[in-house]
């Protein structure tokens, strides 16, 4: 193990892709065993000095930003242990990095679904903030793949966790027994979560809950994760691709509404009555008119005078592939989609193409963000289906009356999109703030979440005080405190230092 205590061999690990300032450790241990974890974390406690976990840092909310104490750095836990092929079962240590273990899972002929635009991120982080994506629509977050996990608690005790083996009780309480025969009794929180589909903000909580989600989604608060154990599905025959242009908001938000009703239909087995192949979206993603300017700079080809665009894609096999191609081009025609401007494709190379088209948008406005000197304010709310429709119009009236530049992208499926403003000067800077802090009021007020993929970590708390309220987010300081009675472990993330 690795102990490093000098300001430049710290300097890398003060900061993630939030590049929240003030960054700061007195020493940094890089281990390569659960063991060394525990020792390291004995220690920490008996002196009472905080623990940061440092994975990838790819998260945008300043998780893995120290404010003093010890850095635990995961990147040499980083071995695949077994692919179980049959089984279809994966164990890997949490320095996993999940572009690596997804070669190696399609190697075996498998597929791991969750997605999170930044692949370079390692899968311990992904499940200590159960990480998503575009395909969560179908798929669902990292939660519905992590079936076995081995966590080190602040005491240096280590927890083996298995799916099914431990629920609360019917008043939600559970007591854990622990290696050194003593037990943790945590009582049931009464707090609901919204009704949406993606939501990252705080704790897990449901009757009878699964005592292993609450660990997925705890940024780091709870313990140290050092092994998990992953569900794993067949790796699909192909893909059907397609990014489709409209000309105007109510065709295009018809086709979005008609997809997603036909995709549930159909995983349901109830099918639809207006489609004449199964559609079943994996994947349902927005692009609003000022996005495709942006993307117009990197790809000429990009058509003019569009209110937005959505790329879709489903699975095909050689059985069903007529038939799902039949299913969409009657969807898109009916919707009144423009068919002649819009792109598809069922071969590999053209389809990265088109995940290129999508990802060179955070690449354009990351580049306008150091143009202007200023940070980019991103949004990550998300709203019951129900509400989606109204909360979008509010979010654009708003903006368009603010002056600032903005886009609106993201994972329409999910009723969960991303509004990136992008202020010149520090007054817009100030004026961004204000309508963020509208944005959380209104989503809050519609029964939505103010985080849906990113987390909480240290740059949304305040936010999640007003979502949850004092009393349950109380609730959530008993969760911690019985599982870190000192507070040692990523002290700062979710809760205020009060």
């Amino acid at each position: 193990m690795q102990v490093k205590t000098q300001p430049d061999d710290i300097l890398n690990y003060l900061t993630d892709a939030s590049n929240m300032p003030g960054g700061h450790a007195e020493r940094l241990f890089i281990p390569e065993t659960a063991d060394e974890i525990a020792a390291i974390l004995r220690d920490a406690n008996e002196a009472r000095i905080p623990v940061t976990v440092s994975g990838a840092r790819t998260g945008t909310v300043g998780g893995a930003v120290p404010f003093g104490g010890w850095v635990i750095s995961m990147e040499r836990l980083n071995a695949i242990k077994s692919i179980d092929k049959e089984g279809r079962r994966a164990v890997v240590e949490p320095g996993v990095v999940l572009a690596d273990f997804a070669k190696a899972v399609e190697a075996e002929g498998l597929f791991y679904p969750p997605d999170p635009t930044e692949w370079s991120c390692q899968i311990g982080g992904t499940v200590a903030t159960n990480a998503s994506g575009a395909r969560s629509f179908k798929y669902g977050a990292t939660r519905e793949y992590v079936v076995g996990l081995t966590v080190v608690l602040a005491d240096g005790d280590l927890l083996e966790i298995r799916r099914g083996e431990s629920r609360a009780s019917e008043s939600g309480s559970m007591s854990i027994p622990t290696p050194d025969d003593k037990a943790i009794v945590i009582g049931g929180p009464t707090y609901r979560r919204p009704n949406v589909t993606k939501n990252v903000s705080g704790y897990f909580a449901e009757p009878g809950m699964d005592l292993i989600d609450l660990f997925i989604g705890s940024e780091g608060t709870l313990g140290v994760i050092t092994e998990i154990e992953l569900l794993l599905l067949p790796r699909p025959q192909g893909f059907f691709s397609g990014m489709v242009f409209f000309k105007t908001p109510s065709d295009l938000m018809w086709f979005v509404d008609e997809a997603k009703t036909d995709s549930l239909a159909t995983r349901s087995g109830e099918g639809h009555k207006n489609v004449s192949g199964p559609i079943d979206a994996t994947l349902i993603e927005f692009f609003d008119d000022r996005a495709l300017s942006f993307i117009a700079e990197k790809f000429p080809e990009t058509p003019a005078n569009m209110v937005g665009a959505i790329f879709f894609e489903q699975e095909t096999s050689a059985e069903t592939e007529d038939e799902l191609l039949e299913g969409w081009n009657y969807l898109l025609e009916r919707c009144n989609a423009d068919i002649e401007a819009s792109w598809f494709t069922t071969n590999e190379q053209d389809r990265e193409k088109m995940r290129s088209f999508r990802h060179a948008l955070p690449v354009a406005v990351n580049e306008r963000v150091v143009r202007n000197k200023q940070k980019k304010i991103g949004t990550d709310m998300a709203v019951p289906d129900e509400n989606f429709s109204g909360f979008l119009g509010f979010q654009k009236k708003m903006l368009d009356e603010s002056g600032i530049d903005y886009v609106i992208f993201g994972h329409i499926g999910d009723c969960h999109l991303h509004a990136n403003l992008l202020p010149k000067d520090d007054a817009e800077a100030e004026k961004a703030r204000h309508i963020y802090g509208r944005f959380v009021a209104q989503s809050i007020m519609l029964g939505g979440c103010i985080s849906a993929e990113h987390g909480i970590g240290k740059l949304k708390s305040k936010y999640l005080y007003v979502m949850m309220g004092e009393r349950y987010l109380n609730e959530m300081a008993d969760l911690k405190r019985a599982f870190d009675p000192k507070n040692i472990l990523g002290r700062g993330n979710m809760f205020g230092s009060e």
